[in-house]
C-alpha cells in the first residue's frame, strides 16, 4: 500500500486496531446498551470493571480471614478460652495449623477442635523448666 502523505500513513492502523478493539469488546460482551457497542464508552467501562475486580479479590481475602477468625473465636468460647491464648498455646506446642484449617475444624470437627484446645492449654516440657528458673 502506497501512502502519499504522512497523515494517511499514521491513520491506517490495519488489522492491529481490529484485534485490539475486539479484545476489549469481548470483555464487554455481557454489558447492555452503549457500553457494549461504542468503543470509547466500552473502554471506560471495561477499565472500571477490571479495577473493581482487582479490588474485589483483596476484599474477598479480607472477608474470608475475618470469617475464619470469627469461627475460631466461637470454638474457643465453647471451651472457655481466648483466641490469643489458644493461638499462643498451639504455637508453643508446635501445632502448625493455619486459620482456614482451624476454622474448618471448629465448624465440622468439634471433637478434634476440643482436642486442640486441650493441647493448647498444656505447657510443653521445655517451657516448664525455663519458666521456673527465671
Amino acid at each position: 500500500m502506497v501512502f502519499t502523505t504522512v497523515v494517511n500513513f499514521v491513520r491506517a492502523r490495519g488489522p492491529d486496531e481490529f484485534w485490539r478493539k475486539r479484545k476489549i469488546f469481548k470483555l464487554a460482551a455481557h454489558y447492555i446498551g452503549r457500553p457494549r457497542n461504542c468503543y470509547s464508552i466500552t473502554i471506560r467501562s471495561v477499565h472500571r470493571a477490571l479495577a473493581y475486580a482487582t479490588k474485589g479479590r483483596e476484599l474477598k481475602k479480607q472477608d474470608m480471614r475475618e470469617l475464619w477468625t470469627q469461627r475460631i473465636n466461637a470454638g474457643c468460647e465453647q471451651h472457655g478460652m481466648q483466641f490469643a491464648a489458644f493461638q499462643d498455646g498451639l504455637h508453643r506446642n508446635e501445632v502448625l495449623l493455619n486459620r482456614k484449617v482451624l476454622a474448618d475444624l471448629a465448624i465440622w470437627e468439634p471433637r478434634t477442635f476440643e482436642a486442640l484446645a486441650l493441647i493448647s492449654q498444656q505447657v510443653p516440657e521445655d517451657d516448664e523448666g525455663s519458666s521456673s528458673s527465671q
